[in-house]
């Protein structure tokens, strides 16, 4: 398939591909991919100009009912061949418009990541923002789970589950990782090899191009491919194929994949650490002669991703299962300082990128729940801001966390202990995301009561498990 830039070039690739339906995805504002398929006769020239309508009041955190009309408006350069249906699928990822202004539509996702990269080029800072997210996830074979008035469960099981080593298997043959320690034996302990190679190949035929594959730390099958890095909005893309293809091939093979951040009690959670740098013409400007190779302008971004850790951390740590996952005491980065060695703190600069195009930070807060486009968009806004006000970082904490001593520690700021916390720091520090009208107000009201009202209060009104364990016998 060659590049495809232009409508024209989309409808040569579906007569040379003999393409028989053409699946429009779109961003919904929690974070969900959406889709709608058209025969591929219905799409012209003229469709990526005018758009295709369709009905955005039941998608969550968009239009009221009495303004429901949207339009999707396919994007050319995002084409690929659905490896999955079985009728000759091509997928065009779409943006949103609304269909009396024909203006983008404020609360699209994809919208804002657009406006965040448009936004960096108009400032002069650079002319990409380049990013490289670690998603790591779960593989399971049976997932359970319900909530009502007289009962709250969960239940997961793997095949590689630790606590399966005394189970009756007919016959059990051992080799289940032990917990915290899967990163990374080779097989048979690493039961799914072939499986994370499938995806692996499956990614690279839809062009999104992979670095690596391997088991992670937990047992029970958690994993993590790398992408190669890609400017912004192509990599929000590539991030949501790539969840779309890891979890398609897992249920053509009868397992199911979880991208919460964390599934298992007292086992490693599931991150996604970021790697971002600002490039222009083709100059690499976080590469200097400072502190582990970086510019001024780096340690500026960092002090900008640091400043804001706490508001930035509710676009990209958006769940309250997210905070299970950033606790003190248990390697997880919740420390707001950089290192280049400390992987407790919240920003490190990898050792092993000597190379001055290589040089970038490493934002480790976020984890696979996001939404990209709000994720990276923030980030990215974050960073100019540290830039533009030259935020000062502070000295880097290289020192094992662990040997700090009480009052030291206490100096070290930390992340939000909640969703709550951050969502309440974004509704005091959100300016810096209004600039260039990339986040708008109302997406951050909207972000901030839809979160509140069907996350944060739903769960805190459900009794929790363990506290019939802590408290039925008062």
């Amino acid at each position: 398939m060659g590049e495809i830039k232009t409508g024209k070039d989309v409808l040569a690739l579906v007569k040379a591909e003999e393409i028989e339906v053409i699946d429009l995805r779109f961003m919904d504002f929690p974070g969900l991919w959406q889709h709608f398929s058209i025969p591929a006769r219905e799409l012209d020239e003229d469709t990526f100009e005018g758009g295709v309508g369709f009905d955005g009041s039941s998608i969550r955190g968009w239009q009221a009912i009495n303004e429901s009309d949207m339009l999707v408006k396919p994007a050319p350069e995002t084409a690929f061949i659905d490896p999955f249906f079985s009728a000759r699928t091509l997928v065009l990822i779409c943006n949103i418009c609304n269909p009396v202004t024909g203006e983008d539509y404020t609360r699209d996702p994809r919208n804002i990541a657009r406006k965040a990269t448009n936004y960096l080029k108009s400032i002069g800072i650079g002319d990409v923002a380049y990013f490289g997210p670690e998603a790591e996830f779960f593989i399971f074979d049976d997932i359970r789970f319900d909530q009502n008035e007289h009962e709250g469960y969960y239940h997961i099981d793997s095949v590689e589950g630790r606590w399966n080593s005394g189970r009756e298997e007919n016959p059990n043959l051992g080799y289940k990782p032990r917990y915290k320690e899967g990163y990374f034996p080779v097989p048979p302990t690493d039961s799914m090899q072939d499986l994370r190679s499938e995806m692996m190949l499956t990614l690279e035929k839809i062009g999104v191009l992979i670095e690596a594959q391997h088991h992670e730390v937990a047992t029970g099958g958690q994993a993590e491919i790398d992408m190669r890095f890609a400017p912004l909005v192509q990599m929000a893309d590539n991030l949501l194929k790539y969840k779309y293809v890891i979890k398609e091939t897992a249920r053509k093979h009868g397992k199911t994949v979880t991208f919460m951040p964390k599934p298992l009690f007292n086992d490693n959670g599931t991150g996604m650490h970021v790697h971002v740098s600002i490039w222009k013409e083709g100059e690499n400007l976080f590469a200097g002669d400072g502190y582990a190779g970086l510019s001024e302008m780096a340690m500026y971004a960092i002090g900008g991703l640091l400043k804001h850790a706490p508001s930035l951390l509710a676009f990209t740590s958006p769940t309250t299962n997210s905070y299970k996952r950033l606790v003190p005491g248990f390697e997880a980065p919740v420390n707001l300082a950089y290192s280049r060695r400390n992987r407790s703190a919240a920003v490190r600069i990898p050792l092993y990128s000597t190379s001055p195009k290589a040089k970038r930070l490493e934002f480790r807060c976020p984890d696979p729940s996001c939404n990209p486009y709000l994720a990276f968009s923030a980030m990215l806004m974050a960073a100019i801001d540290g830039i533009q006000n030259k935020i000062d970082p502070g000295d880097p904490l290289d020192k094992d966390i662990y040997d700090l001593p009480p009052e030291e520690l206490a100096k070290v700021p930390q992340t939000p202990g909640s969703l709550r916390e951050a969502l309440n720091a974004l509704e005091g520090d959100h300016e810096y995301l209004l600039k260039g009208d990339v986040f708008t107000s109302d997406v951050i009201e909207t972000w901030i009561e839809y979160k509140m009202e069907n996350e944060v209060q739903a769960i805190d009104l459900r009794p929790h498990p363990w506290e019939f364990a802590l408290y039925y016998d008062i």
